[in-house]
């Protein structure tokens, strides 16, 4: 089988790649190495096996043409994209033309070219905006939403907040038409946090990377100084590890029900955590103490987003098996 992963190297995109090589398939990987740490990923990716690779960019329409024509995959995992809030907002255009029309992109050269090929999206839970309009109950360590305790269903209106939330939810609701309208066979992830393994978290993007390198630095004593957080640090997500992830896309590449339909992902309730929770938890793996400034909320930012999986795993079968405290230690111990 032909594979081929946009954004191939970056955090999720590696790590199913990588899946790709040790399952014995022929991989193809678009990247235009934009992203902080693809350079490094590429480079572990070699050391897996042998691929083709195109440095080129998603927003180009040629480029993207060019690679469907010359590979007509049998599957395509769609990761490229613009992932951080913060850069959507100082740079609308640029997060619009990867997210949207890098998107677009891709769906009408397979409308064109591959008509058969199954394309897998890494959309957002950021489609599905700020849920000011919910019951928030705050506790000592976290917000609980009082609507949806279990965690939020695909039933939630969609309502986009923000550049990023724009441009990922309306690049969402192409793959969703597109099937509708021309047959192609796509399905729609609505993420929540992911972590894991060749994740180069920054301070914008990967939180519960970013952090446990903060912890590291505080434990080999480079960090002397406070960090920041936004907000009061009791924002929820379910967290997912990144081995999950690559399960999920496996389990879920052939279930044709699955086809024309968008799914929330997360680790569920289980596996959910907010910041003084994580940080707790650093403490006590690590004999440190965490110590950070607070700084003001981020633009839209949800106090609690936890998946409920339901669907997914109906559809699929697909639950997630990592637990977050082994889950944090194999952060660390890569992070190391």
């Amino acid at each position: 089988m032909k594979y081929l992963v946009t954004g191939g190297c970056g955090f999720i995109g590696s790590n199913l790649a990588a899946e790709v090589l040790k399952q014995g398939h022929e991989l193809f990987i678009l990247d235009n190495l934009y992203r902080h740490g693809s350079s490094d990923n590429l480079q572990w990716l070699r050391k897996q096996g042998s691929f083709k690779y195109y440095p080129f960019d998603i927003r180009n329409s040629n480029d993207v043409e060019t690679v469907i024509k010359e590979v007509q995959p049998n599957y395509v995992f769609h990761l490229a994209g613009q992932v951080a809030m913060t850069t959507s907002i100082a740079n609308p255009r640029m997060d619009f033309e990867v997210n949207t029309l890098g998107t677009f992109n891709l769906l009408d050269s397979i409308r064109k070219y591959s008509p058969n090929s199954v394309v897998l999206y890494s959309s957002t839970n950021k489609v599905y905006g700020d849920f000011e309009y919910l019951h928030f109950r705050e506790e000592q360590t976290r917000y609980i939403c009082e609507d949806y305790p279990e965690g939020f269903p695909e039933t939630i209106s969609l309502d986009f907040h923000s550049p990023y939330g724009c441009s990922k939810g309306a690049a969402d609701q192409y793959l969703l038409d597109f099937n509708r309208m021309f047959g192609i066979k796509t399905i729609v992830f609505r993420h929540s946090s992911m972590y894991g393994s060749n994740q180069h978290s920054t301070y914008d993007q990967g939180w519960i990377g970013w952090f446990c390198q903060k912890a590291l630095e505080i434990k080999n004593q480079s960090l002397t100084e406070p960090f920041t957080i936004s907000g009061d640090g009791k924002q929820v997500r379910d967290v997912l590890h990144g081995s999950d992830v690559v399960k999920l896309y496996f389990t879920a590449k052939d279930c044709q029900s699955a086809y024309g339909q968008a799914f929330n992902i997360g680790g569920g309730i289980d596996n959910s955590l907010s910041l003084l929770e994580l940080f707790s938890a650093l403490e006590d793996k690590l004999s440190i103490k965490m110590k950070y400034d607070k700084i003001s909320w981020r633009e839209s930012d949800q106090k609690v987003f936890v998946a409920d999986n339901t669907k997914v795993t109906k559809f699929t079968g697909w639950i997630p098996s990592v637990a977050t405290s082994s889950g944090i230690d194999m952060m660390l111990s890569w992070l190391s």
